[in-house]
């Protein structure tokens, strides 16, 4: 009776949900005339900040009725805050879009603190590029290598909770037992490579592109890469550690493992739940063409990007198979995080 019931609820909402969407103007009518925001987690100047006003530059030529697409950044903690109003805020029509850091879409399953949306909901649209993270050190602090942080302490720059900036060398000095120091608060990677050229900080991580670009030390041969942060090897990073050189049992590579989907992620741009699908259809068929359309990718290419896309539903398929990770392996990688009690 449960089953019988439970199907009739579901074929009730079915209906309903086809109403509401038959009652909504067609897609290829909808984006006539309207603007559509992208909405950026972060601050400006940065190689997310880049990415995505590329994407906003081309992508109208792709959607039906080419809507002006304005970008719009709302930077703080790589996007925890943005995602929590895009869940819960945002209009539903498919006219707010947002991009986000890698972390953000596991930040629920990692029992990270402010989280209010569920990532399995959103609908995710695509990412431009699956860029390496990276953690890097001055060449003058004295660390030639990841080992010697076993001995010798770094202080690393960070944005906030759920960044690469701060989750990667948390993690590593808890599960790894390095001696790295996070100082979190700065806007986003501009600030952190300033605060590293400083003197105030020795170290970052973060993405390979933003940081190998932008920054002034990096260009000079001034950074020290200590460690690659990627499921398969970079092959612009060889000799440089994985996940891999430096897991020192089963336990630690399952965690490692689950960890470093993030690195899998890209450079996630989502809608909020409950936009009509047609529309959802709409905006992912155009995101694909838009990573292919050659004068995006002369674009890309111009700021030393290279085009490597996911399409929206590679996304969920990748958070998906994340959440259902063992209980054990999640508990383990939150007990790292320090977020054992977290629900």
């Amino acid at each position: 009776m449960r089953k019988i019931a439970g199907l009739l609820s579901a074929m009730a909402f079915a209906a309903g949900a086809a109403t509401s969407v038959a009652a909504q103007p067609a897609a290829p009518d909808f984006y006539k005339d309207r603007t559509v925001t992208l909405l950026i987690g972060f601050g400006s100047g940065g190689g997310n900040d880049t990415w995505a006003r590329l994407i906003a530059r081309h992508m109208s030529r792709h959607i039906p009725g080419q809507p002006n697409i304005l970008a719009q950044n709302v930077p703080g903690a790589g996007g925890l805050a943005l995602a929590n109003q895009i869940y819960a805020v945002s209009p539903k029509d498919g006219t707010v879009i947002a991009s986000v850091s890698r972390g953000i879409p596991l930040e629920p399953l990692f029992g990270g603190q402010g989280t209010s949306f569920d990532p399995l909901r959103l609908n995710w649209i695509g990412s431009p590029d699956r860029d390496t993270a990276i953690c890097v050190a001055r060449s003058d602090a004295g660390i030639g290598n990841i080992k010697d942080l076993y001995h010798k302490p770094l202080i690393m720059a960070a944005t906030g909770s759920g960044t690469d900036s701060a989750l990667y060398p948390e993690f590593l000095s808890v599960l790894l037992g390095l001696k790295l120091k996070t100082v979190k608060g700065y806007k986003g990677s501009n600030e952190m490579h300033l605060a590293i050229e400083r003197g105030e900080a020795q170290g970052m991580c973060g993405s390979h592109d933003s940081v190998m670009h932008a920054s002034t030390f990096a260009k000079a041969g001034k950074l020290t890469i200590l460690f690659q942060g990627r499921l398969d090897p970079d092959p612009r990073l060889m000799g440089v550690a994985t996940w891999r050189d430096v897991a020192r049992s089963d336990d630690e590579r399952q965690v490692l493992q689950l960890f470093l989907t993030r690195s899998a992620l890209g450079r996630p741009l989502m809608a909020p739940p409950g936009v009509p699908l047609d529309r959802i259809a709409l905006l992912r068929r155009a995101f694909d063409r838009t990573m292919t359309d050659p004068q995006f990718v002369a674009d890309a290419a111009k700021n030393d990007f290279k085009v490597d896309s996911m399409t929206g539903e590679q996304l969920a398929a990748t958070l998906a198979a994340a959440y259902a990770a063992s209980p054990e392996v999640i508990k383990r990688t939150r007990e790292v995080l320090g977020r054992a009690g977290a629900k």
